[in-house]
């Protein structure tokens, strides 16, 4: 048994160093060895509770604590329940989601770019409770649908999961960091690093700027291989020190990119709507990598811009 499981292991090993992780593809080899390490699935920290006509508005803070990358809504057509006093109260208005997007392990979260391409919207996270009033031992409780690991194409429900929130309302939390929580190691990459995307491209960022109403990304890519290949990253959203994710959700697949050419190298830019006094910026990259429409997950540090 003793020898079955040594050399089980020296495969696993040897399948890792060939599949690129031993390169400087980091965050892959570190969402393969936690993409079971968790299961505790997202909470949620009431932020401020104020009373609206007829009911309670609870404005929430979501937090990804799955250990890998994951995003989250609440059950459709499922309200909401407040608990008080030993009864309870359904709360129809429940908006509650990460906005699509995938969320890095350890970060925290309270709202996202909602509406349309035409119309967008800042959309924060919480809940509404009509005909309810708050007294002490209030409870809320969310039931809540996430995926966890890379987003694949064919498979967009893989990894699939449920879980209930449950906030206690007696405590209403203040000071809260964005949008890092607790990350683990090697999660963070640097502006310059290189990610070997699919078919082993190598995708670098070359450059940042903003202006009163953007931030624009440059990007290269270089392909030592004898075909032409596309990679896909789609239109990257930020979140930034104010817990809001920018950058209204689509597929990764939906935004065009030019062709990397054999042996050769092209460049492009993406465009993401930031207020001008956001700062702390994170990159959460969608990288096609591996196989086609299957994308590896990045958290890039740009805070310094």
């Amino acid at each position: 048994m003793r020898v079955k499981l040594s050399l089980l292991s020296l495969l696993l090993i040897t399948l890792l160093v060939l599949s690129g992780c031993g390169y400087i593809v980091l965050p892959e080899c570190w969402e393969e060895a936690t993409r079971k390490a968790s299961g505790a699935g997202w909470s949620a920290v009431a932020t401020e509770i104020n009373e609206v006509a007829g009911g309670l508005r609870i404005m929430l803070t979501l937090r990804n604590h799955t250990g890998d990358w994951s995003a989250m809504q609440a059950t459709p057509g499922k309200p909401a329940t407040l608990t008080v006093g030993g009864k309870s109260v359904n709360c129809d208005t429940v908006q509650v989601s990460s906005g699509g997007h995938r969320l890095a392990p350890g970060f925290q979260m309270r709202g996202f770019t909602g509406g349309t391409k035409s119309a967008p919207e800042t959309q924060l996270v919480y809940v509404e409770c009509q005909g309810a009033t708050l007294a002490p031992g209030a409870k809320l409780a969310i039931n809540y649908t996430y995926v966890t690991g890379q987003y694949n194409y064919y498979e967009p429900e893989a990894n699939q999961a449920t879980g209930v929130m449950e906030v206690n309302l007696d405590e209403v939390a203040t000071g809260l960091t964005y949008p890092i929580a607790e990350v683990p190691k090697d999660l963070i990459q640097k502006p310059d690093v290189e990610i070997v995307a699919l078919n082993k491209v190598v995708l670098t960022l070359t450059g940042v700027t903003r202006d009163e109403k953007s931030v624009r990304f440059s990007w290269k890519t270089s392909n030592p291989g004898a075909y032409p290949t596309y990679v896909h990253i789609g239109n990257p959203p930020v979140i930034g020190a104010d817990g809001i994710i920018y950058g209204l959700y689509e597929t990764p697949d939906l935004a065009s990119v030019p062709i990397s050419p054999a042996g050769g190298s092209t460049e492009w830019t993406t465009e993401t709507a930031v207020p001008p006094d956001v700062k702390g910026l994170y990159i959460l990259l969608s990288v096609e990598s591996g196989k086609q429409r299957l994308y590896a997950n990045y958290a890039i540090d740009i805070s310094q811009y």
